[in-house]
Formats: C-alpha cells, sequence, structure tokens
C-alpha cells in the first residue's frame, strides 16, 4: 500500500458527502477524502480498493448523520423547554407552527388569537428557534432578490431581516410562500401589532 501511494497517480476516486444546513448555527459541513490509483493497478485489486473505500464512505456518513440527527434533537429540546416555560409564566408570546402553518398568540398557557400563515418557502426557509421582536414598524420598505415591497404593513422584526407582517400581496396563506417572513393577511397582522411589543417571545417550531 505504501508503494502505491508513493507511486504516481493518475486517476481518483473521490467520495463526498455535504450535509445540510444546520438551522440553528447556519453551518454548512462537508466531508470528504481521496484516494488515487496508478493505471497499471490491476482489476481485481481494484475492485478491493473500491470495497474498502466505499466501506469507509459508509461509516463515515453513518457517524456524521447521527452526529447531525443528535444536534437537531437537542435543538428540538431547546425549543419544547422553551414553549414549556413561556406556558407556565404569564408573558406575552408568539408560536409559529411551520408543520401547520398556524400563528398563536398566547398569554401564558391560553391562546388568546389563532391565524393562518404563509411562512418562507423551500428555498428560502423560516429559521425554527426562539427569539424576541426586536422592533417593529407600521409600514416599512422590504427589498431582496428577487423582489422589492413597499408599505409592507405591521412589520414586527424578530430574527435579522425575518419578521411577522401584514401581506397585502397574496392570499395563499396556509401554504409557505414567503422569502423566510411570517406573511399574515393584513387584518390579523394589524391585532398581532398591537397587542404584541418589542420584546415578546417568538418560537419557531415543527
Amino acid at each position: 500500500m505504501k508503494n502505491l501511494l508513493s507511486s504516481g497517480f493518475t486517476e481518483k476516486l473521490v467520495y463526498l458527502n455535504k450535509f445540510r444546513d444546520l438551522k440553528d448555527n447556519n453551518q454548512d459541513e462537508k466531508f470528504g477524502f481521496s484516494v488515487g490509483l496508478p493505471k497499471s493497478y490491476s482489476s481485481k485489486n481494484w475492485y478491493q480498493i473500491v470495497k474498502i473505500f466505499a466501506s469507509a464512505a459508509l461509516t463515515i456518513t453513518t457517524f456524521f448523520s447521527w452526529s447531525i440527527a443528535t444536534k437537531a434533537s437537542q435543538w428540538e429540546n431547546l425549543i419544547a423547554t422553551r414553549m414549556l416555560e413561556l406556558q407556565q409564566s404569564e408573558e406575552r408570546w408568539i408560536s409559529i407552527d411551520l408543520s401547520t402553518q398556524r400563528l398563536i398568540a398566547w398569554e401564558g398557557n391560553k391562546a388568546v388569537y389563532a391565524v393562518i400563515v404563509s411562512t418562507g418557502k423551500a428555498s428560502t426557509p423560516t429559521r425554527l428557534g426562539t427569539f424576541r421582536i426586536y422592533t417593529k414598524y407600521p409600514t416599512t420598505r422590504m427589498t431582496g432578490p428577487g423582489y422589492d415591497v413597499p408599505d409592507v404593513p405591521y412589520t414586527m422584526y424578530y430574527d435579522g431581516g425575518m419578521a411577522i407582517h401584514g401581506a397585502y400581496w397574496h392570499n395563499m396563506f396556509g401554504t409557505p410562500v414567503s422569502h423566510g417572513c411570517t406573511n399574515v393577511a393584513v387584518n390579523h397582522a394589524k391585532w398581532l401589532f398591537d397587542w404584541a411589543s418589542v420584546g415578546t417571545p417568538v418560537v419557531v417550531h415543527n
């Protein structure tokens, strides 16, 4: 094997496995390796080498898949814990359920308002996590790749450029079509805007 690895390499077997973006830390993790083989190496030995590295690839993939699944589970537990804490308080808070496309306004463990919303589509998903509203605008302009929307009503930013806001330009509530924000019918957005304040917790979950 030492002679093999030290000889002139002209062919390569490359394995590359790319894992999805973890929503809790936005890290794109890549793991890969390569091995070179000389042209003169026999087909039988080539087959053995392929088997060895295919087995190694499977082992690595299984390990990191387990690692990512563990991280995702831990993140889901943190979100569930935060929701339980809020339900045991008297605080006003908002939950956004991506799986059902529902937003619920809570006062402790009492649901006081529920609406159908439209969250981020697959290419621009709404991020899971626990946040707080950090600024509010009665109207604002929103711009980004492929869109420039003026006079967006009742906007409440809670996660960078992600916000809960009214949407007058579509009526597809119940279907994820946004660029990551949570779209709400304008009349419902006004109620939420009047009810919530800067500092109100927002929990986004599945």
